[in-house]
């Protein structure tokens, strides 16, 4: 019984040692090459550590090979030399075990690094979509006696610098604001993000939204960042006075749904930024139920195919071809017909807001 169970012993450990030693052999031909190629030392220190363990494991599972066939063969053996054998390992081990040991934490320090930089990496692929969810954010608030609809595309830039908003200054006003910040990258975005939080305070603090503007432009032009622009509409719904009141500082023109016709919304005075002391107006229309407001940045009507714009006259006839459609189910066809349209991807950003009051 005991050959039986020495024989079975010596055949495992030779097995394992075979398979360290192949792992060994394999780990020896990559440290061959990392010492041929590579420039980091501490990549080369890594490659022979692991080596060096790998033989090691595969000297020991020998060595207990060796020790276990000397017992089985050889009854008589001295205890001293069997031991003796399995010292060998040991001895090795006590040796290599300081630089073993050094290693690892070479390799746990590697691998914080990469952790590190991954975090990093991973922190870059998210902030744009952070940014875009505070800028351009998917869900919007239900506010009561409206129906609001919205799509957002990123383009090919890393960030975004086009923003909407739809919120309520008041009991009876609700205000639908969509706005484009010149550039791209995180300065743009940050611009946008501070236009857009900016504008609802000076929306509740002024009713005619021509003065939220015109502060809006004192404030954002003190900051002289003199290479960004802001283009930006602002639409108020006021179901008290049965009336909609809009100014636009340069933004290509809305639409609006009014008595069965497409009308623009167009520019009430100059981009902001661009003149601290631009001055702008409003204009006031009767509203009804069932008028709609559809704002949009300049993403979707300068999408290309050719030399040819999708264009304003394009989006107007898509309104007035299904003006009934839900706010959410005309956006979708808009951004539809602009990828469509367009030759290759759209490559600006294109945010598109519609607004209806029910």
């Amino acid at each position: 019984m005991e050959e039986l169970v020495l024989a079975v012993t010596a055949t495992c450990t030779a097995l394992a040692a075979v398979v360290w030693g192949r792992s060994a052999s394999h780990r020896g031909r990559v440290l061959h090459r990392v010492e041929q190629n590579s420039v980091d030392p501490e990549m080369r220190d890594l490659a022979r550590s692991e080596y060096r363990k790998d033989l090691h494991t595969a000297g020991l599972y020998g060595v207990l090979t060796i020790a276990l066939v000397v017992i089985a063969l050889t009854s008589e053996a001295p205890t001293i030399l069997v031991l003796a054998l399995v010292l060998v390992p040991a001895v090795t081990t006590f040796v290599l075990g300081r630089r073993f040991v050094a290693d690892a934490k070479i390799a746990q320090a590697r691998l914080e690094l990469e952790r590190r930089a991954q975090e990093v990496i991973d922190q870059e692929d998210t902030a744009p979509k952070r940014w875009a969810a505070r800028l351009a954010p998917e869900e919007l608030p239900d506010i009561t006696g409206f129906e609001v609809g919205r799509v957002y595309q990123a383009g090919t830039g890393l960030m975004a610098g086009d923003f909407y908003d739809v919120f309520r200054v008041a009991p009876t006003r609700v205000a639908a604001v969509i706005g484009d910040v010149t550039g791209h990258g995180i300065e743009p975005s940050i611009t946008a993000f501070q236009a857009k939080y900016l504008l609802r305070t000076f929306l509740r603090q002024f009713r005619d939204p021509a003065q939220a503007l015109e502060e809006l432009n004192k404030q954002m032009s003190a900051m002289e960042r003199v290479e960004e622009f802001i283009s930006l509409c602002v639409v108020v719904f006021d179901t008290e006075a049965g009336t909609l009141r809009f100014a636009s500082a340069g933004h290509p023109p809305a639409w609006l749904w009014h008595e069965r016709e497409v009308s623009p919304l167009r520019a009430t005075g100059p981009l902001l930024m661009l003149d601290p002391d631009g001055t702008y107006f409003s204009r006031e229309i009767g509203m009804e139920d069932g008028d709609m407001a559809l704002l949009y940045t300049d993403g979707l009507a300068e999408a290309r195919s050719g030399d040819q714009l999708f264009g304003e006259d394009r989006i107007a006839t898509i309104i007035r071809r299904d003006p009934g459609a839900a706010p959410d189910v005309l956006c979708k066809t808009l951004l539809e017909a602009g990828r469509d349209f367009s030759d290759g991807p759209i490559e600006d950003d294109v945010a598109i807001l519609a607004v209806r009051r029910a």
